[in-house]
């Protein structure tokens, strides 16, 4: 039995509601099956830990407790993803890490406390380490009290393992099971082959998954999987891993060794439609009981105060001060062109600056007259001495946009403008391309742009507010919506584009805004949006230039 398509098929036969990434995810896994590359899919490598599961584990809690676990389909699909996939050279598994995103009450203690006692004893690895990690001890404690509820339970697992002070034992292997909630500076010297963080999202400390990841590079095939419903608090590991795995999902990324299962609403508003409610909660009606649902969803309506925890909880909808601009799919195009066919053209500017922190960007904006079509053409910059440093914390694939051209680096610890404005006179220079006018940013070094009037481009400056930046990015939202704007399919402007948020006042005039934590950047955006005021303001005279 392959679980991977037969719950694909349901979800395509529309049997199953799931959100648009676990959509995407699953069909890409069924494509991965049918047209294998490096990894291969091994069906009795992915069906062995559901089989162990559902012959020696037993629930221990509630309705069910001491009958055997009976997985849920999702559940099984979900293992022998992880199972399954191997590298067709060496056998050894393909996934590594994981975020398996999951309302509350979906069985994910049941599941993972049965792939944990499976990785214990019957991964064939000798002195295997498990570990369960949370913020809190008593939440660590919660997946390997689990597990050893289910050895009590059963003759065969009880009969191998001790039970120690501080963990489990099992000797035929010298394997171990514990969990762990100690400050990441305590950590040094394990050496696990499966790491579970429970509540990723109340993990303050972001050293406490940079040493467990680390603690497992001994292994030749470790899993560290991460399970959380969402949270409230912005700026932590939780939003950094979310939008990793949102952006694996999506295809901005390309990570062959991480699998995210995003269990979510696909938008807010979704949570009053109960048939969306299966798109986080694939355990609904089963594990899940609905009239529970349906009597905090009742009870938000009528009391706005239990809003936010059924949104964060139930619905995983992270809590964020600042709403979506556009969806993946209005941002998603795949086109491309050559920019040697603008050659001795016109083109609209804009340009993005920062100093050390964020990403600069400059930007090229051409229309086809014909067709109104219209072209980005970018370039990034990043200080050199802090690049290294920025790809292992921000977990942005910073070197492979510098691999591929469009990202440079500037001497020293900070950006060098001079590099911008030598980016502009290249264009001129061997492209002959002419920018008619640059906006740039008002908050841009007085100096940067004199230098740039002294090699002769219009500089103009762009206001950064609604009454200046309003009409604009909605006239850009609905190009981009309607495939009109070919960005070369550039990656580093798309996840731009996918972290951009809007403020709205109370008339209607929208700016953009960091819609995610932190380190995900919009200034891709914001260096587009600076060229299409120009082409707001002189669309009339460009045209007639063209």
């Amino acid at each position: 039995m392959n679980y991977i398509l037969e719950y694909w098929n349901a979800i395509k036969e529309g049997e199953i509601t799931v959100s648009k990434r676990v959509y995407r995810q699953y069909k890409k896994l069924t494509e991965d099956i049918s047209e294998p590359g490096q990894y291969i899919f091994d069906n009795d490598k992915a069906n062995r830990p559901i089989a162990f599961i559902e012959r020696f584990c037993k629930h221990s809690k509630g309705e069910w407790a001491g009958k055997p676990i009976t997985l849920e389909l999702f559940q099984k699909a979900y293992i022998s993803a992880l199972f399954g996939f191997v590298d067709k050279d060496t056998g050894l598994r393909r996934y590594k890490e994981s975020m398996f995103y999951v309302a509350r009450k979906n069985g994910k203690s049941t599941m993972l406390a049965g792939i944990a006692l499976y990785m214990f004893i019957a991964d064939n690895e000798g002195g295997a380490e498990i570990y369960s990690i949370a913020s809190k001890r008593d939440q660590a404690t919660i997946l390997f009290d689990e597990a050893y509820n289910m050895i009590k339970q059963s003759p065969h697992l009880s009969k191998h393992i001790k039970k120690r002070k501080s963990d489990l034992y099992f000797a035929h292997t010298m394997s171990k099971f514990m969990p762990l909630a100690k400050t990441s500076n305590t950590l040094d010297g394990l050496n696990s082959s499966l790491v579970v963080i429970d509540e990723l999202h109340s993990i303050a400390d972001r050293n406490l998954y940079e040493v467990m990841k680390q603690s497992q590079s001994a292994r030749r095939q470790p899993i560290l999987i991460m399970i959380t419903t969402a949270g409230t608090v912005r700026g932590n590991i939780f939003d950094d891993m979310y939008e990793y795995a949102c952006n694996v999902a999506d295809g901005n990324y390309k990570d062959d060794s991480f699998l995210p299962i995003l269990y979510e609403l696909d938008e807010k508003k979704e949570w009053t439609d109960p048939e969306a409610w299966q798109k986080a909660n694939p355990a609904l009606g089963s594990i899940k009981k609905l009239d529970d649902l349906e009597r905090k969803v009742k009870r938000a309506k009528n009391n706005p105060n239990d809003l936010t925890g059924l949104l964060t909880k139930d619905f995983n909808i992270r809590d964020t001060v600042h709403s979506a601009w556009l969806t993946f799919d209005d941002i998603n195009n795949e086109e491309t062109f050559d920019i040697e066919q603008f050659r001795g053209s016109y083109a609209i500017g804009g340009a993005d600056l920062s100093i050390t922190t964020d990403l600069s960007c400059a930007t090229l904006l051409f229309v086809d007259k014909d067709t109104q079509k219209r072209f980005i053409h970018q370039m990034y910059w990043l200080p050199r001495d802090s690049f290294e440093e920025r790809i292992q914390v921000d977990k942005i694939p910073y070197d492979k946009w510098l691999d591929q051209g469009l990202l440079r680096l500037c001497n020293g610890n900070s950006i060098n403008y001079s590099d911008i404005t030598a980016w502009f006179l290249e264009i001129l220079n061997d492209y002959s391309i002419t920018p008619l006018w640059i906006y740039y940013d008002s908050y841009s070094a007085k100096y940067w742009v004199e230098e740039m009037e002294q090699h002769g481009f219009k500089m103009v400056r762009c206001i950064q507010g609604a009454r200046t930046l309003s009409l604009p990015m909605q006239q850009m939202g609905q190009d981009l919506k309607a495939k009109k704007i070919n960005y070369n399919n550039n990656p580093i402007l798309k996840w731009c584009l996918t972290n951009t948020g809007i403020e709205q006042d109370r008339n209607g005039n929208i700016v953009p805004v960091k819609n995610q934590a932190a380190k995900m950047r919009i200034d891709g955006t914001a260096s587009m949006l600076d060229a299409y005021v120009g082409l707001f303001e002189h669309y009339e005279e460009f045209l007639r230039a063209l």
